[in-house]
């Protein structure tokens, strides 16, 4: 007969490590209220990582995909959308929940769980991947910058070095204070995109339609393809990694009852945010299928088209400019959590420990240098193709990172009660299967 649970107060070790916990210059840094009745102030408390997580899901490497699936198939990728985001949803759920019960961030469970052989590999990947989503915001964020002020591809990257200096400015105010940064630049993407939702006037028959699944989806090559790249580009590995150490960072009571008031609040402010991250990919698709698609124009594939079309399209002045605005808050916003992402997996793998800035420089020198020369040798539409690249570096890693996360919390001897249920287990199992294969899948079509 098996042992009664522990009482809701009995104290819960975090799981017996010596790493250093994860950003530990924010590690427990954000009180959380006590006490029964104050749900409300707890789940302030708790808000702030998802929204930081949140951000990698519309970055500028999305933007392409959404605009290409748009312009060529109207609303029917809609669905792709939500569905993408769904998972987004449960991955990242698991992922807080690896954080808060074992009070490791997924890179340590790596590292304690796995070979040194194993572990390097996973490590090298996962740069890779971190490397690739740069790749997109220096890329997202030139484009801004050249689209804005006229400012020649090639310096608006070398330009995007000096946010070393934002990101040192903002870790010393505080992480409250990052995350309000990273907030109010999601608030600046979203109004943007309401007001060209209102200029672009989308039949919303035609939108709400277009969030059923259709056979056409996998039946139509070319709609398949973007389906797939749609997919790629949502699920970031990165942050299943940023996400279970961020939630640490939340100075809640190691009880049973405290941590499962934890995971509660982290899950909820996850998924409000992915919720958030779905509306603007959606506005993306939106505004690409009523601006172009319903005007015959079906062959609008990237930033720079859409830039140059939406005002004389849709007759509204300054449509552009909000588009162009969007793009860059959001290469900015990717910027602040690749840099928290690349900390946490760097320490988290191998225990290799440098200076922010120095992370930061280094990650961004290693994104810049292929984009220059690219710039340089092939212009805008080298780095269009530099940008859906990104992408599928992005994809050839995320099996690496869902499906130790999947087999982490799925063991009890790690998570205990904790440990995910079994129609949470099965759901996490045909997730990760849905998303390599989906993936292998776009890999095969680009090589």
């Amino acid at each position: 007969m098996s042992p009664p649970p522990p009482a809701a107060d009995t104290i819960i070790d975090p799981v017996a490590t010596a790493y250093q916990p994860s950003l530990p210059e924010s590690h427990r840094s954000v009180g959380v209220p006590g006490g029964v009745g104050q749900f409300w102030r707890k789940l302030g408390a708790f808000a702030g990582p998802g929204y930081l997580v949140a951000v990698g899901y519309m970055d500028p490497g999305n933007w392409a995909t959404d605009i290409a699936g748009g312009s060529a198939f109207g609303y029917t990728l809609l669905s792709v959308i939500l569905f993408s985001n769904l998972m987004a949803m449960l991955l990242q759920s698991l992922a807080a929940r690896l954080g808060i019960v074992t009070g490791l961030d997924l890179a340590q469970a790596c590292r304690q769980h796995y070979s040194r052989p194993v572990r390097i590999f996973l490590w090298l990947m996962c740069e890779m991947a971190i490397v690739a989503c740069d790749l997109a915001e220096v890329i997202g964020t030139a484009i801004a910058l050249q689209l804005l002020f006229g400012i020649p591809l090639v310096l608006g990257i070398c330009i995007t070095a000096a946010d070393v200096l934002l990101i040192l400015m903002l870790h010393q105010r505080g992480f409250r204070q990052l995350e309000a940064f990273v907030v109010a630049l999601l608030i600046v993407i979203a109004i943007c995109f309401a007001i060209e939702l209102v200029f672009s006037q989308p039949d919303m028959a035609a939108v709400a339609k277009g969030f059923i699944p259709t056979a056409q989806i996998a039946t139509n090559p070319a709609m398949l393809y973007i389906a797939i790249g749609i997919l790629g580009a949502t699920v970031m590995p990165h942050n299943l990694y940023l996400h279970s150490s961020l939630v640490q960072t939340r100075r809640f009571d190691r009880t049973r009852g405290g941590i499962r008031e934890a995971i509660r609040f982290a899950t909820i402010d996850s998924t409000v945010a992915l919720g958030f991250a779905f509306f603007i990919n959606a506005a993306i698709l939106i505004l690409a299928a009523s601006a172009f698609h319903a005007n015959g124009r079906t062959d609008v594939a990237d930033i720079h088209q859409a830039y140059d079309l939406l005002t004389p399209v849709l007759g509204a002045a300054g449509a552009s400019a909000l588009f162009a605005t969007a793009l860059l808050a959001s290469g900015q916003n990717s910027t602040v959590t690749a840099t928290l992402a690349g900390q946490i997996v760097m320490e988290g793998f191998v225990d290799f420990k440098v200076s922010p800035w120095v992370r930061r420089l280094a990650t961004r020198l290693m994104a810049i240098v292929p984009a220059v020369i690219v710039a340089i040798l092939y212009g805008q539409s080298g780095t269009t193709t530099l940008l859906i690249f990104s992408q599928v570096i992005l994809s050839l890693q995320l099996p690496f990172a869902v499906v130790p996360l999947v087999r982490f919390t799925s063991n009890s001897k790690l998570m205990g009660s904790f440990v995910n249920t079994a129609w949470i287990k099965a759901i996490a199992w045909g997730v990760s299967a849905i998303i390599i294969i989906l993936n292998l899948k776009l890999l095969s079509e680009f090589v």
